[in-house]
């Protein structure tokens, strides 16, 4: 019975002291399940060209080999669409998408074809997504192939038509006649810019490029905060056909302001948490269930991975339930978005508080032990201080490397839910049958939790029952249980009744 009634006790605090709290994880092995799943080729090859490339691009980035094979069919209908005269710049575009990944042959003459077909589509461009994609386009054929002289004639010139489309608020429209502006807009308006500055033979203007700059930090003011930190970017619902929902417009934004920072060797000024908290926005999604979003946050967590503006490290832990009983140590790991290694650092547990609590810190700060054969920072022993109940655990990672402060980010500290669970002791417990009126003892019984003999009890129906009893964590200390979906004393009357009866 003791054995049965500690064991239900361990349980039952476990749901009474666990709250909920979102951890971000790096991508695991449930983000490739699920990729194998959404990107299904139909008899072996998908609708569109686009939806190639992001089968390809998101299988590519993470590293699934066992994938079903595209690439034969891939490069058909790439060679079908560059060597067609009536394929469109989007077509030849997300041909060139596709081909950077399935590594297709187009010969020098196709290729010289492609050139002179975007460069047209550039003189001729009159919206941003005709800009977007002749551009684009160029710059993966210079990409792709070595021999091709890619470049714009007037690119500063091109600059300044794509720049006409940019609102005051860092906002950007899809064309002269179109009012309306966007985030998602602004986040194609920023790639293609970066492109126009590859392609160019000489020097943009820095005017052009300070201003720039400064459009990027007015588009970033009006970016959306949920309370867990994540950032995110989200249009207002003007025309239904054009919205794009905060997980696509946030993504294009992304990739425009990774590819400017890629191509400027100035510094963006955007504050340090900014690409933190874009990653928390793209890891808190989770697996998300339509392939278009499932690429969306991949692709995103890519740009992330690798950029000149900063890269966010993330915290993970195996469990943030830790047993006194089982002796479990505290473990924590450190990576990027993607999972990838990080530089040699230092984990330092700076703070733990009980959970509701505003009293001192229950531990001094440490650091804890880096593991080489698990990759996970380790303490072994909790502090004696920490008992069984619920906590908010502060942490702070140090690079040891002072260069490579310039390229990660981490945050000052990191707050984290931590609950502590142990074996709880029943002790001392005694029923009693109490006179209704005056509530004294009219008798009363030791209860032996642990030993198999019975008690009876009388009573009738005006008396009360009284059961009382001590509980103790495995530090010795005595422990107060908080309520639950039931009370604690209603839990041990129903198991003890069991016992009585």
């Amino acid at each position: 019975m003791a054995r049965r009634l500690a064991g239900f006790l361990v349980l039952l605090l476990v749901v009474s002291i666990c709250e909920a709290a979102f951890l971000f994880q790096p991508i695991s092995d449930s983000h490739r399940s699920a990729a194998l799943e959404l990107f299904t080729p139909d008899h072996g090859s998908f609708k569109s060209l686009e939806e190639t490339y992001e089968a390809l691009r998101t299988f590519q980035i993470l590293g699934i080999e066992k994938k079903p094979d595209l690439t034969a069919t891939a490069c058909r209908s790439i060679s079908e669409t560059v060597g067609s005269s009536s394929s469109t710049a989007k077509d030849l575009f997300y041909a060139l998408k596709a081909n950077s990944i399935a590594e297709c042959k187009i010969d020098k003459k196709a290729s010289k074809g492609i050139i002179s077909r975007l460069n047209a589509a550039v003189s001729g461009a009159s919206s941003l997504l005709d800009f977007y994609y002749s551009v684009g386009g160029l710059v993966l054929i210079k990409d792709q192939s070595s021999e091709a002289d890619v470049h714009l004639a007037d690119a500063e010139g091109v600059f300044r038509s794509v720049k006409a489309f940019s609102q005051s608020d860092g906002r950007w429209r899809y064309s002269s006649s179109n009012p309306e502006s966007s985030a998602f807009a602004a986040g194609i308006a920023l790639e293609t810019l970066a492109g126009i500055v590859s392609l160019a033979s000489s020097e943009i203007d820095q005017s052009l490029i300070s201003t720039l700059k400064n459009d990027i930090i007015k588009l970033f003011d009006s970016i959306e905060k949920y309370d867990d930190g994540a950032l995110y970017f989200d249009d207002k619902l003007v025309d239904g056909h054009e919205y794009q929902g905060p997980l696509s417009t946030t993504s294009s934004v992304l990739r425009g302001l990774t590819a400017f920072a890629a191509v400027t060797a100035e510094n963006l000024n955007l504050p340090g948490d900014t690409m933190l908290g874009l990653a928390k926005f793209f890891l808190g999604i989770c697996v998300p269930g339509d392939a278009k979003d499932f690429f969306n946050q991949i692709d995103s967590l890519a740009c992330l991975e690798s950029n000149r503006v900063s890269i966010p490290l993330i915290l993970s832990f195996p469990s943030t339930v830790l047993s006194l009983t089982r002796k479990d140590s505290l473990k924590v790991g450190v990576s990027t978005v993607l999972g990838s290694e990080v530089p040699s650092l230092t984990v330092k547990l700076v703070g733990a508080f009980s959970s509701g609590s505003k009293d001192a810190s229950l531990v001094e700060s440490q650091e804890l032990n880096f593991d080489k054969a698990s990759g996970l920072h380790i303490l072994n022993d909790l502090p004696k201080s920490i008992d069984v109940g619920s906590y908010t655990f502060v942490f702070e990672v140090v690079l040891h490397e002072p260069e490579h402060e310039e390229v990660y980010f981490m945050g000052s500290q990191t707050k984290v839910p931590i609950s502590v669970t142990g074996l709880i002791k029943v002790e001392n417990s005694e029923i009693a049958v109490l006179d209704s009126d005056l509530g004294s003892i009219e008798s009363q019984k030791k209860l032996d939790l642990a030993g198999k003999n019975a008690i009876s009890l009388s009573a009738n129906h005006l008396q009360k029952l009284r059961l009382s009893f001590q509980l103790t964590t495995p530090h010795g200390r005595s422990f107060k249980p908080h309520q639950a979906n039931m009370t604690w004393s209603s839990l041990l009357v129903m198991l003890l009744w069991r016992t009585l009866c």
